[in-house]
């Protein structure tokens, strides 16, 4: 199974009660209706553990898929990911889309 990680900051001019409303209206139903994908969490980043300063990001998507390759082939160009893609990319900045495996 791999995992796929999004870090972000939010756009200028983005509020983080926009977001998080956007984020359990439409974007986490949206995506956790696509059958490869098996959980999908949505973290706002309350500060470091260890550490002085502030986080680098301030929010932290976390994505159980069994079926990377059916997902990055099939899912990722249809039309849910590509309409909630749309709507991400233009109230976010800096993402970082990361694929992991589990050790």
């Amino acid at each position: 199974m791999a995992a796929i990680i999004i870090k972000y900051q939010l756009a200028d001019g983005v509020t983080r009660e926009q977001f998080e409303e956007w984020v359990t209206k439409v974007d986490q139903p949206a995506m956790r209706g696509l059958s490869r994908v098996e959980s999908f969490n949505t973290y706002r980043v309350s500060g470091k553990l260890l550490g002085e300063g502030d986080p680098s990001v301030t929010y932290v998507e976390l994505f159980d898929v069994p079926d990377i390759d059916g997902f990055t082939g099939e899912d990722m160009p249809g039309d849910v990911v590509q309409g909630v893609m749309g709507e991400f990319m233009g109230m976010v900045k800096d993402p970082e889309f990361l694929v992991a495996e589990m050790v």
